[in-house]
């Protein structure tokens, strides 16, 4: 005989087959879903930028930042401690070789300029009466020296005749002997007199050596301070045109202070920076080009900072037309410099997916209507081409464009 079921039973049976339904169709959702994911997602053809590989040659290159500056920059500062008086012309001027610029306060330097003109004048007239000190001092020990070698030559004719006179008797010995030692004693007087004035002679010419020496140190600043005087009054070096100038009137400014900066805006060059793992490739006389817009200008590496800094090497190049039309002050450029050169190599066209040598996940067409995402390893590269090392074969089309929202996709549909 059949039992009846509980109704506790029969809805507790319900709920569970509702609930082996549900997980059924939610992992059937979920399949659904991430095979949507991975192959349902489209792209318009009019959308893409395709690249057919090819085999050729690659000027390979080093990418690198830059900025147009003028050729030719020139920072005045002051040479002295002042303050501005008057202002002559404003930022934006062009200006002509010796243009006068501003007026500095230059009492003060005047006065310091007088000084020092009257210390040299002085100095003169110190170093002409050490002259004539010297000789007056040495001509007298001069005379001295004549007296002294006239007494000794009359010592000498004394000591003679004494000692003619002892040998005939008429004289004596001690009489010898005491004109014997007055005669010795004047030749030692006279040779101690002769090497005073030779020793005189000396501290005199060092004395005067000194004098002349302060004398020409003292015209040495002189010609400083003239020099110092005429660069105080501002002019332009030459013809540029003047993108700084201090012109608050009544402003102080130190000896050495900025105070304006002349810049030739007709002619440009490029400081550029690369990352400092390139550091070995980056010589000066390398050929670079420069991209501004679709413009390329060539040109040469002229300079390059021995040391890095923040991971960057930084280097200046010459453009073999630096007065481009396209050249503006402060324009940012993308520069590459020239470093090799890689033949008979599969190669694809640049663009923004390219970030440096290593793998990459590209999308190539297969067939018609749908692109297959494939494991490339890339190379060196230049402005045009991108060297393929493995992944791709002569024509093979490549998507270049930026496919960053298919990240996540193998395969994307290609829609007319």
């Amino acid at each position: 005989m059949d039992r009846e079921i509980p109704k506790e039973e029969i809805t507790r049976r319900k709920r569970r087959k509702i609930a082996i339904a549900a997980a059924v169709a939610g992992g059937f959702g979920l399949m659904l879903w991430g095979i949507t994911g991975l192959t349902g997602k489209s792209i318009k053809a009019a959308d893409l930028v395709v690249s057919t590989a090819d085999t050729g040659t690659i000027e390979s290159t080093i990418s690198a930042t830059g900025k147009v500056v003028p050729a030719y920059e020139e920072i005045i500062t002051s040479p002295i401690s002042s303050r501005i008086l008057e202002v002559y012309c404003k930022a934006g001027d062009s200006v002509q070789s010796g243009t006068p610029l501003l007026r500095l306060d230059l009492q003060s330097a005047e006065n310091a300029l007088g000084k020092l003109m009257d210390e040299i004048e002085m100095k003169r007239h110190l170093l002409e009466q050490q002259r004539l000190n010297n000789a007056t001092q040495l001509s007298d020990l001069e005379m001295q020296i004549k007296v002294k070698a006239m007494t000794v030559d009359r010592l000498e004719v004394e000591l003679r005749n004494e000692q003619y006179l002892d040998s005939l008797g008429s004289g004596t010995g001690d009489r010898v002997k005491q004109v014997e030692l007055a005669y010795r004693t004047g030749v030692l007087e006279l040779e101690q007199m002769r090497e005073r004035l030779g020793n005189e002679r000396k501290v005199a010419e060092a004395d005067l050596n000194v004098k002349k020496l302060e004398l020409n140190i003292g015209d040495k600043n002189l010609h400083e301070m003239q020099r110092t005087l005429e660069d105080a009054k501002i002019r332009a070096p030459r013809a540029a045109t003047l993108t700084f100038i201090a012109d608050q009137m009544g402003q102080k400014v130190a000896e050495g202070e900025k105070i304006a900066i002349l810049a030739d805006l007709a002619h440009f060059k490029v400081d550029a920076e690369a990352a400092d793992a390139f550091a070995e490739r980056l010589r000066v006389g390398n050929g670079a080009v420069v991209k501004i817009g679709s413009e390329k200008l060539p040109g040469v590496i002229s300079n390059v900072k021995p040391q890095s800094a923040n991971g960057v090497m930084a280097f200046s190049v010459k453009l073999d037309n630096d007065s481009h039309k396209r050249l503006r002050a402060g324009q940012k450029t993308e520069v590459y410099v020239l470093s090799g050169v890689i033949e008979n190599t599969t190669r694809i066209s640049n663009g923004s997916y390219y970030t440096g040598p290593g793998e990459y996940d590209l999308f190539v067409i297969d067939g018609e209507d749908r692109l297959v995402r494939r494991k490339v390893r890339l190379g060196d590269s230049n402005y045009d081409f991108v060297e393929v090392i493995s992944g791709l074969n002569p024509g093979d089309r490549v998507a270049v464009n930026d496919m960053k929202e298919f990240k996540n996709n193998q395969t994307i549909k290609v829609i007319k």
